[in-house]
């Protein structure tokens, strides 16, 4: 059976190319990242409250050296074989090398739909894989130098409406505890799969509108957008295995390597690298790598961590 947040995305995707009058009200779409950020956060919070920090520590660091690794893979592939331009190539690169929170999102209704169970704190390893690409990416197309705006770049990246949803909610989800947050967990944890749903709808308009962009550039961002999340997700794997993840928990971090950002990297760009064409990082990430991950690769990414997780793994 089909998960039914998929369709809402397949259903966006078809409308977008007949090019039907349908679009979420900004305010509605704005609301409904609001209500996704915040979920996820504070479900991570309440089980960041029944850990160590200390013991999570090791598995924290681990995750942010393959956030810093993936822009340095991608950077050259795009510089020398997509023959792009410096700012450009570390554009695109950042992105791959952070998250997408909505796939993320995708990937934990599609193990709850199936019963598969998964470390409930893995919401921490989205914050922490938001930050180290952002930094990397701009290093590369800027180097390091006395100009380089080190502190409007740290305000944009730890202070993106991303990052302080998510912290946040971490904090009061780990402030509070399980019973803590039951007042409000009609709110965001029964609501949360109609709300992924509904934000998957949009996403699927939105991924649509950025198709008629590849006409222009080629099969390079196509085969990029699709080959450079199945790489992420054989690394994300060998990760979760360094750090004995369960299967789900695998599938998490597969997941997590092979998504691109669209919302906390453009932002940062816009404002640090701003001769960057976010066209085409958002053509790649969105048109691309969301849509890619959301119908084939997840489902790919659990074969994958089922073959490593032994017989009996997979379904």
């Amino acid at each position: 059976m089909v998960d039914p947040v998929i369709l809402f995305f397949v259903l966006g995707v078809a409308a977008g190319l007949m090019r039907a009058d349908l679009r979420l009200p900004a305010p509605v779409y704005e609301f409904l990242s609001f209500l996704l950020l915040l979920a996820i956060g504070l479900k991570g919070g309440v089980e960041l409250a029944n850990q160590s920090p200390l013991a999570l520590l090791p598995q924290i660091v681990v995750i942010g050296l393959m956030g810093t690794l993936m822009p340095f893979i991608a950077f050259p592939v795009l510089r020398f074989l997509g023959r792009m331009n410096r700012a450009d190539s570390a554009s695109i690169a950042a992105h791959y090398g952070s998250v997408s929170v909505g796939t993320f999102a995708v990937a934990v209704a599609y193990l709850n739909f199936r019963e598969i169970s998964f470390e409930e704190y893995m919401p921490l390893f989205v914050v922490v894989l938001e930050v180290p690409a952002i930094i990397i990416g701009i290093m590369l197309a800027r180097g390091v130098s006395r100009d380089t705006a080190w502190g409007r770049m740290a305000h944009e990246v730890f202070l993106g409406k991303s990052i302080v949803l998510l912290v946040g909610g971490l904090l009061i989800g780990w402030a509070l505890g399980a019973e803590g947050v039951e007042p409000i967990a009609p709110m965001f944890f029964d609501l949360f799969k109609g709300v992924l749903a509904l934000f998957l709808l949009e996403m699927g308009l939105i991924a649509a509108a950025q198709i008629s962009v590849l006409r222009r550039h080629g099969v390079f961002l196509v085969a990029f957008g699709i080959g450079m999340p199945l790489v992420g997700a054989v690394i994300g794997t060998g990760v979760s295995l360094l750090l004995g993840l369960s299967l789900g928990g695998t599938v998490i971090v597969a997941t997590l390597a092979a998504s691109a950002s669209y919302i906390a990297v453009p932002a940062a760009f816009r404002l640090i690298v701003p001769e960057a064409n976010p066209t085409l990082s958002l053509t790649a990430s969105l048109g691309v790598t969301f849509p890619f991950n959301v119908i084939a690769g997840i489902p790919i990414y659990h074969a994958m961590a089922g073959v490593v997780h032994g017989p009996g793994g997979v379904f």
